[in-house]
């Protein structure tokens, strides 16, 4: 074999490795177990009204009558498997333990504190098994997130912050577990949640 077609045959099998890898690539960094997490479903529902109503979009509000109340979020998850042929057993089993959220804008003023609430980390347990999608709830947007800026700039009328209108963010939430061998395990999705002063409900 000459050296120009060893050079060709090495280029061939580096770009078929590399379609390969891009291939599955997003299943492989959601860890080194059998199983990978799908979110179905993720909501928001404000607590400003005493009927939880999930929706795919949160409208959050910063101040209901005087007061503050935590944003529910819900997700829906079920398993699927790496490998198609391959059927999960209880082992593959993904057990949530926490979850995290980030806010961002799509102008690009990240700053937490300033032009966007705090990130955090919450607990939460639940088990994903095979065959079935899982619902839970958790908190979205915390009461304190609303008790300081930037959002408690956007109360109505001012009390001396500067009296914001609106803040549309992107919320990042990212659940963490591991499988029943140990595996590590999650998986991100996003939601729409839209802070201001809204209307209270009567």
């Amino acid at each position: 074999m000459t050296t120009r077609s060893c050079k060709h045959l090495l280029m061939g099998v580096g770009l078929a490795g590399l379609l390969v890898t891009a291939s599955c690539g997003d299943v492989v960094r959601q860890g080194t177990g059998a199983a990978y997490l799908i979110i179905e479903s993720l909501k928001g529902a404000s607590g400003a009204f005493e009927s939880l109503t999930f929706t795919h979009v949160l409208e959050s509000d910063v101040q209901t009558g005087g007061g503050v109340f935590e944003d529910e979020g819900q997700v829906t998850l079920r398993l699927g498997a790496k490998n198609i042929d391959a059927p999960l057993t209880s082992n593959n089993f993904v057990t949530i333990n926490r979850y995290r959220v980030v806010y961002k804008r799509s102008d690009g003023r990240n700053q937490q504190g300033q032009d966007v609430p705090y990130a955090f980390d919450g607990a939460i347990t639940f088990t994903v098994s095979d065959g079935q999608a899982v619902t839970a709830n958790f908190s979205l947007v915390r009461v304190q997130a609303k008790l300081e800026p930037p959002l408690s700039t956007l109360v109505y009328p001012p009390a001396g912050f500067g009296g914001g209108v609106s803040i549309s963010t992107l919320a990042d939430v990212t659940f963490f577990g591991r499988d029943q061998t140990g595996h590590e395990v999650n998986v991100t999705g996003t939601i729409s949640v839209n802070f201001a002063d809204w209307a209270d409900p009567k």
